[in-house]
């Protein structure tokens, strides 16, 4: 007999219970019960409570390699950022000890030069710390309101500054708030000093994405690009040698008398939270002598007193 023709069915007498495509409707229609079921009277609930309860600490304890690696790589890692920075700080904790152990030999020098030369004391500046609160509300100014005002004896024309430098001026005092004028304003203005080359100038503000600039200088002007430019402090309100700005670029035009000069400010108003409020300093200097009449203007007045 050939193994093709037997036949392979089971008997009738094993041959009990529903066909397959009973219980894959059977099956299917109950688990579409149990879904809606689920989702409308939240039967299955208690359950899955109770198994992620059950499961809860075998899951920890599957994360705890995951967990230790993490924690390995954020050790291994923090340890090298910590001492790359340690590094650094220390080599920048040594060029500021350098830099201050100059700074106090220059101080004593100067000390000695002015009690050589017997000149006053340089002015003490006198400040206080201020908040930004919030930006002025005209959107075609740079300006922004502090927690400072004459309440606290903040002055009219006070510099404010901030540890990079100059950010601008106050322009108007409320009792309990200021309001300040940013370099970057196009009605602001400042006179600077260019380290390199000691000349004199006046810087702008742009009022547009060009924070300052140098109005009316010469063609031929000695500015170069990345001149550091501070206050010159002969205006009486500004303290000398605060950093103002950098020199951006230098357009000269053989067509015109004037260059095109165009400056990053040294302090970024933006995300400024904490400012310095600076007394000026024209309120400590010495007053002006009276300007006595010379001697024409005393012999004209005495002939029209006479006249009289």
């Amino acid at each position: 007999m050939q193994l093709g023709t037997i036949d392979r069915s089971p008997p009738p007498f094993f041959r009990q219970g529903p066909t397959a495509l009973t219980k894959l409707t059977f099956g299917a229609a109950f688990a579409v019960f149990l879904m809606v079921a689920d989702t409308k009277f939240k039967l299955t609930q208690p359950l899955r409570a109770v198994v992620a309860t059950a499961l809860h600490p075998v899951q920890r304890a599957l994360l705890v390699p995951a967990q230790l690696w993490d924690a390995a790589s954020d050790y291994a890692g923090g340890m090298q950022r910590a001492q790359a920075n340690e590094s650094s700080a220390r080599r920048e904790l040594a060029r500021q000890a350098e830099r201050s152990a100059r700074v106090e030999q220059l101080l004593i020098e100067n000390m000695r030069l002015r009690a050589l030369l017997e000149l006053r004391p340089s002015v003490t500046v006198r400040s206080q710390v201020a908040e930004v609160l919030y930006d002025a509300p005209d959107p075609f100014s740079r300006k922004v309101i502090v927690d400072r005002g004459t309440t606290q004896g903040v002055a009219l024309g006070s510099p404010v500054i901030s540890e990079a430098g100059v950010l601008g001026q106050v322009t108007r005092v409320y009792p309990l708030s200021s309001e300040v004028t940013l370099l970057t304003d196009k009605d602001a203005a400042i006179p600077v000093l260019n380290v390199r080359s000691q000349a004199r100038s006046a810087a702008y503000g742009s009022g547009g994405s060009v924070g300052l600039e140098l109005r009316f200088m010469a063609g031929n002007a000695d500015v170069l690009v990345g001149d550091i430019l501070v206050t010159s402090g002969i205006d009486g309100v500004y303290p000398a040698g605060i950093a103002v700005a950098k020199v951006l670029s230098v357009e000269r035009k053989a067509d015109s008398g004037f260059a095109r000069i165009l400056l990053t400010p040294a302090a970024a108003a933006d995300g400024m939270r904490h400012v310095l409020l600076v007394e000026p300093v024209g309120l400590q200097l010495p007053p002006k002598p009276e300007v006595l009449p010379t001697l024409d203007e005393a012999k004209a007045a005495g002939k029209k007193g006479g006249r009289k």
